[in-house]
């Protein structure tokens, strides 16, 4: 049975790349991800992400960022610090966060949670 201690917030990034990051060659690009993102992504080791191609699907947002992760404070300074390079707002628009917790109707009503699987 899930505890609290063992909550899974689960946020759903929807992201817009900008023409600034367009504009930049594959190698610019991922030499970005290597330097400047890769290393806060390895000091939040509590905080697992997930990358999601939407362009082909939707007008609205071109990507989507699975962030989940059962520490609340991990996810927020990870955050701040992303907000901090030029993911935020320059490469990428921050079209939308959708904050959600993994099952938490079975946590509430005491039940195994609905499964595919």
């Amino acid at each position: 049975m899930t505890t609290a201690k063992q909550l899974n917030h689960v946020y759903f990034m929807l992201v817009k790349t900008t023409v600034i990051w367009l504009r930049l060659t594959p190698k610019e690009r991922f030499n970005f991800l290597k330097t400047t993102i890769s290393p806060i992504l390895k000091k939040h080791r509590s905080v697992k992400m997930r990358f999601f191609d939407s362009e082909a699907f939707s007008g609205h947002f071109t990507d989507v960022l699975m962030w989940e992760t059962s520490e609340v404070k991990d996810y927020q300074f990870l955050v701040e610090e992303l907000r901090e390079t030029l993911f935020w707002g320059t490469y990428f628009e921050i079209v939308e966060i959708v904050p959600s917790i993994e099952n938490a109707y079975a946590l509430y009503y005491e039940v195994e949670p609905l499964s595919a699987a």
